[in-house]
């Protein structure tokens, strides 16, 4: 069987040799847990087995497709922890996509760790690649990378006897893995299709025939065939109908549209000279990013840039050192570093007095593991403009006795020196925030501070005056929501923090001055632009029901951050859309959960290069217009959308049941997010068994009253009249970012990373409601 690996120049690769013979490498989980593992890449370039030396126990395997990247020497909490153990060269991290553990190892030389850190970047890179170098083998309908992946998986646990053959017998085995309940007499009809050398078995070539003949796709065969002039390929002119017709693709671009899709997904020479495509190229096309509904041109850095700060929505983590819970959770750098490639640009640190005069992160008052402050500024430093330029905002709820505060100060100065913003950017006092363009590449402390810009502009305040006012900006431990104070057992002793605050941590607040809220009049009549409050969800729902339009136009003078309620010790999260709705920026929310709340995070901060800004929408910009996002028909410019979608087909969904004969039962919800008058959602019938290629041709209907600020989930789930259905797969994206006509959805697993080749098949229209 032909392996995604298979490109790869094995031969003269001493590295990639190396790792296939094998290698003992000390894993290391803690200071006291170091155990030795046998590591070894398998044959297929994409698999790595390891096992203990032990005999008799169990052996493991990972795909190389989970590994996101590799990081050299003691770039972990546990690798510094035996620092003085093992040096540098000999270490390295793995680091896993979604919320998977990360892997700690140690080589026996430098040389070993070399090779195996040069050996899985050239595999992770290999990967990355083949999707592009190899998507015009017309054979699959997705890129090469992830359907042969795919196959080669499926393959490999179907073949009981590992003859790299595959009899009748463990081909029904395998349709039942696959997730489909095919007809056997049918499957059987494929089966000797397929069995060209008749050998009663299919390898390589064969199973690849079998697959293809298992996967056509009729939905997509009938929308070629509606626009094909003789039903056998698309002419220039029929691909320019379909492009301007169903996929409404502008009209003056459509003919040069048509011959670059040509060129880049046709994979016949002989289609391409008669400037046509085939069915091979239109299911390329249509499986492709292009064809993708999310639209392409959106997913690149396309917002103006240069409004003041307070007009964008912020990607913004709560609790950020936090890996699970809030009452034993282990704290650790690593929150931050994923929260960071996530595109977070407004990460959280809880700081408290430390021994040996270090200032200690962690949960106040519970047993939440502790990392040091200094620990996560470094982090910081090396992360914070890997995946965005824009900048990075550093809210602190700061416990820290005066001492220790100089110290937290010390550190942001030493250790981000240029990165850490300690003046306003003209030297003046500003009249309004400047913009992310502006403040690209800085990182800004949100905390209390004494007096404000126009008083650190006049002259160095006096020694006593340094050491005044409330620390904390704000004590989440002290602050559970006030409509459940009545449950003593969760009832804080911690209170507001009356410690004085240092000078030094005091002047590295610039343009976030934490203040107290006192009502949305007198921050109209006395606050500065550069006041930021916070607020428990609950709050923050308290003044959106009683003051919608007023929540509105105070975000657009200034900075708010909603973060959720302390009583959510199992730190899950809260819907984030009604505070988008009053145009809050800094909606935190705990990034180590997952569940609908992120996914409608990660879906908003998608767009944009996921640079981890939005711009608001107009109408929450201008302070002069009022926004009620209870009544969004009483706004200028009000546009009702009608939005239908067909749920055409699905491919290859994964299954969620263990057992070998279990198949999914798939129906499909669409939800839409956004002002509550837009909240809705709606469901397919569920098919009987069939999760490999289930068809629906069901449409949904929706009416969007304010389009600007709706979110569009699809959600798969496997049916059960018995229990609670069963989660398959989500897609989210702002409504704003659709592409019309008939589209692909690649789905996304429960902690929002890609489960290829998983997807669904729609058709899309928007049109005006008059």
């Amino acid at each position: 069987m032909a392996s995604t690996g298979s490109g790869l120049r094995i031969q003269g690769d001493d590295n990639l040799q190396s790792m296939i013979v094998g290698t003992v490498m000390r894993k290391i989980k803690s200071r006291t847990w170091k155990k030795q593992r046998y590591f070894k890449l398998q044959e297929d370039c994409m698999t790595i087995w390891y096992k203990s030396k032990k005999a008799g126990n169990a052996h493991s395997t990972f795909s190389v497709s989970d590994v996101e990247t590799v990081r050299e020497g003691h770039q972990s909490e546990v690798l510094l922890s035996i620092a003085d153990e093992f040096p540098p060269d000999r270490c390295f991290t793995l680091v896993f996509r979604g919320r998977r553990g990360n892997l700690d190892l140690v080589a026996d030389s430098a040389d070993e760790a070399q090779s195996w850190i040069k050996g899985m970047r050239k595999l992770i890179e290999n990967l990355e690649n083949m999707g592009e170098s190899e998507k015009l083998d017309h054979m699959m309908t997705f890129p090469l990378s992830d359907i042969s992946r795919w196959i080669c998986e499926w393959f490999k646990k179907a073949d009981k006897n590992n003859d790299g053959r595959m009899n009748f017998r463990e081909i029904r085995v395998l349709l039942k893995m696959m997730n489909v309940d095919m007809n056997e007499h049918h499957a059987h009809q494929l089966f000797v299709t397929a069995d060209k050398s008749q050998t009663g078995t299919l390898e390589d070539d064969e199973f690849v025939l079998f697959y293809k003949m298992l996967t056509q796709r009729e939905d997509v065969l009938r929308v070629f065939q509606d626009f094909s002039g003789d039903g056998q390929k698309l002419s220039l002119r029929d691909l320019e109908e379909f492009l301007r017709d169903e996929q409404l693709e502008e009209v003056d671009g459509v003919q040069q549209l048509a011959m670059e899709l040509i060129e880049r997904y046709e994979p016949s020479d002989t289609a391409k000279m008669l400037k046509a495509m085939s069915i091979d190229g239109f299911l390329m096309y249509l499986a492709s990013a292009e064809g993708s509904i999310f639209h392409p041109r959106q997913q690149s850095l396309y917002q103006d840039m240069t409004q003041p700060l307070n007009h964008y929505f912020i990607s913004s983590s709560h609790n950020t050192y936090l890996m699970e819970d809030q009452l034993r959770g282990h704290s650790s750098v690593e929150g931050y570093i994923r929260a960071l490639k996530r595109g977070c640009r407004c990460v959280e640190v809880d700081c408290w007095d430390g021994p040996n005069g270090e200032p200690i992160v962690y949960h106040g008052h519970t047993f939440t593991s502790k990392i040091l402050f200094k620990d996560v500024v470094n982090a910081l430093r090396n992360y914070a403009f890997k995946v965005s330029e824009y900048p990075v905002i550093l809210s602190t709820e700061n416990h820290c006795g005066v001492e220790q505060q100089r110290v937290m100060a010390q550190h942001l100065n030493t250790i981000l020196g240029d990165k850490l913003l300690k003046s306003t950017l003209d030297g003046k006092i500003p009249v309004s925030f400047p913009s992310p363009e502006e403040l690209k590449g800085k990182i800004l402390l949100k905390g209390k501070k004494i007096g404000g810009l126009e008083e650190s502009r006049n002259g160095p305040l006096e020694p006593e005056d340094s050491l005044t006012g409330e620390v904390s900006d704000e004590d989440e431990a002290a602050d559970i929501d006030e409509d459940s104070l009545h449950s003593n057992s969760l009832r804080r002793t911690a209170k507001k923090s009356k410690q004085r605050l240092s000078k030094e941590l005091s002047d590295c607040v610039v343009y976030c001055k934490s203040v107290h809220f006192s009502s949305f009049k007198h921050s109209r009549i006395h606050s500065k632009f550069y006041e930021i409050s916070s607020f428990t969800e609950s709050k923050a729902r308290k003044h959106l029901r009683e003051a919608g339009a007023e929540f509105v136009h105070h975000n657009t003078r200034q900075l708010t951050r909603v973060y959720p309620s302390g009583l959510r010790t199992d730190s899950s999260n809260f819907n984030p859309q009604e505070m988008w709705n009053t145009g809050t920026q800094i909606v935190a929310l705990n990034f180590q959960t997952a569940g609908v709340e992120m996914d409608l995070n990660d879906g908003l901060f998608s767009q944009n290069g996921r640079c981890g800004y939005i711009l608001k929408p107009d109408f929450m910009r201008m302070s002069e217009r009022r926004f009620d996002p209870e009544v969004p028909h009483n706004r200028e410019g009000y546009r009702p959308l009608s939005l239908c979608i067909q749920v055409i087909s699905g491919q290859q969904l994964p299954k969620v049941n263990i057992k070998e004969s279990s198949v999914v039962d798939p129906f499909v919800r669409v939800e839409i997010h956004g002002v509550p008058l837009d909240q809705a959602k709606q469901e397919t019938r569920y098919i009987d068994n069939n999760g490999f290629n289930p068809v629906w041709y069901d449409t949904l209907r929706f009416t969007i009253h304010a389009p600007e600020l709706a979110l569009v989930r699809f959600v798969v789930e496997d049916y059960d009249k018995a229990s609670r259905n069963d989660f398959v797969g989500q897609y989210t994206l702002p409504f704003s970012c659709i592409q019309q006509g008939y589209r692909h959805i690649h789905l996304l697993s429960k902690d929002g990373t890609s489960i290829p080749p998983a997807s669904l098949f729609v058709h899309v229209r928007i049109t005006n409601l008059v």
